[in-house]
């Protein structure tokens, strides 16, 4: 295992922790061990207390909540989350899984709890059409051991780097969805840390019931340790096009041609914010996978379509570029500091038959300060029979968009907490529509709010979440399911 080096003297110093004190509910270190404490078992990795590993678990890619845990495992083998597991159980302390910290709004804190830092264990293993990978690993890790095989996952999510338990615990929505459904439709198997300390494998045929739960369940019944995911051949290079559209009707009624003859390999949409010299601008992004000299026929990809020609803009990259291309937009968030700034997001599926309507709606007065500087507006439709899973819940309609409002506070822009009021208010009338949350954002819900959410899965989650986590240690910070009184 490679650790940080601030980490490594931190360590080397003798103040990991070894042990938990039940009478004053602490978590205490080799220098100051107290009469009662009740030791850790042994781990292949280390818990540790300093203020930076808290810090950071106490934060994520939202920065709008902060709960800081008691505790952070490193672990050194899946073994220690499930000694740590037990050990928590038998405490009652609460436990979350960390991967990238990604989430917007506290669903992976945990104040006073245990945080489990998943990124050592990150391993990958390329198995003929699948790969075994480490719940740690990240997105892009994982298509860059496939691509050596000239593999693929089937589904990428637009950024890459990305935890793959993160993701599946959450669903994983991409501009391929309208082929391979989400990226938690493409597990093979799972390895699962349950909520009772137990590791456990499952799959479709093999205890369905924790399979169906913990794929887009949000860590409420246990921790991915490690997923096989199927892989499909890898193109070697695509073809990447943006059209443009006058208005949100033009671009969706496109959209939905291309989704339904399946002429794309990928097809995503973005709309522009207003400058003081154009209005709303609406983008269709779409790929076509080629290999060898010869690359897709545009007469024929484009055949129909409602753009406006002078517009097009067509490119040709590497399969891998196409994957990575946030990278040098990210970097450059970074260096301005933009990156670290709130990001209040907003994320919901619609139904097709209102989408046109309510999009037009949520944006007639959106400016700037509502968005942000480097905030994002994404809009594109896929199959529902695509996605599989019961808890990635959906309208119920043939074709369903995915509507985000990708916030950011930059500076001039609203604060933070106007924007999640903004969110919330929206939230309700995307749900007067039939929408359903995709909870990656930063929307203020009730445990009641979950449970219509759900709705006919409902009971097969509190079930399942009662026989896998009895004591209900696992992801508070989800908010789904209340403590008890």
């Amino acid at each position: 295992m490679t650790w940080r080096p601030w980490r490594q003297a931190f360590l080397a110093a003798g103040t990991a922790v070894v042990g938990f004190d039940p009478s004053t509910r602490t978590w205490v270190t080799d220098a100051a061990r107290s009469q009662g404490m009740d030791d850790l078992p042994p781990l292949k990795g280390r818990v540790v207390t300093d203020p930076a590993s808290r810090g950071e678990a106490a934060d994520d890619f939202g920065h709008l909540v902060h709960r800081t845990p008691g505790a952070v495992l490193e672990p050194g083998d899946v073994s220690d989350i499930m000694l740590m597991m037990k050990y928590c159980r038998t405490h009652g302390v609460q436990v979350a899984a960390r991967g990238q910290g990604h989430a917007t709004f506290g669903q992976g804190q945990v104040a006073g709890g245990l945080i489990v830092d998943m990124s050592p264990l990150n391993a990958v293993e390329v198995r003929g059409d699948t790969a075994v990978v480490e719940a740690g690993a990240l997105w892009s890790g994982l298509a860059q051991a496939t691509l050596a095989r000239g593999l693929t996952p089937p589904v990428f999510t637009d950024y890459l780097e990305l935890s793959v338990g993160g993701t599946l615990a959450v669903g994983g929505i991409g501009g391929q969805t309208h082929h391979h459904g989400a990226q938690v439709d493409g597990v093979v198997e799972l390895e699962v840390v349950t909520g009772d300390a137990a590791l456990r494998r499952c799959s479709a045929r093999l205890r369905p019931d924790l399979f169906r739960a913990v794929l887009a369940g949000r860590g409420q019944c246990g921790i991915i340790a490690k997923a096989t995911v199927r892989l499909l051949p890898a193109p070697a290079k695509v073809r990447h096009y943006l059209l443009s559209y006058p208005s949100v009707a033009a671009l969706t009624a496109d959209q939905r041609r291309v989704v339904d003859d399946g002429r794309f390999a990928y097809v995503e949409g973005e709309l522009g914010l207003p400058t003081d010299s154009a209005g709303w601008t609406h983008q269709l992004e779409a790929v076509a996978f080629f290999d060898g000299p010869t690359p897709p026929d545009d007469a024929t990809l484009l055949g129909g379509l409602s753009d406006e020609p002078g517009k097009r803009q067509i490119n040709d990259m590497s399969y891998f570029e196409f994957l990575n291309r946030l990278a040098t937009g990210v970097a450059y968030l970074k260096s301005t500091g933009e990156w670290y700034r709130p990001h209040p997001w907003w994320n919901m599926f619609l139904p097709a038959s209102r989408t046109d309507a309510f999009v037009e709606a949520a944006i007639k007065d959106l400016t700037e300060t509502e968005v942000g500087a480097s905030g994002v507006v994404l809009l594109y439709p896929f199959p529902r029979a695509r996605l599989q899973l019961p808890l990635l819940r959906l309208p119920d309609e043939e074709t369903v968009f995915l509507f985000t409002l990708l916030r950011t506070a930059s500076a001039g822009a609203e604060s933070p907490q106007a924007m999640v009021e903004a969110n919330r208010s929206l939230y309700l009338r995307a749900r007067a529509v039939g929408g359903y949350q995709y909870p990656v954002g930063s929307i203020p819900t009730t445990p009641e709010e979950w449970r219509t959410h759900y709705g006919p899965a409902w009971a097969a989650f509190k079930t399942a979440r009662e026989r896998f986590d009895p004591d209900a240690i696992l992801t508070p910070g989800q908010g789904i399911f209340p403590p008890d009184p």
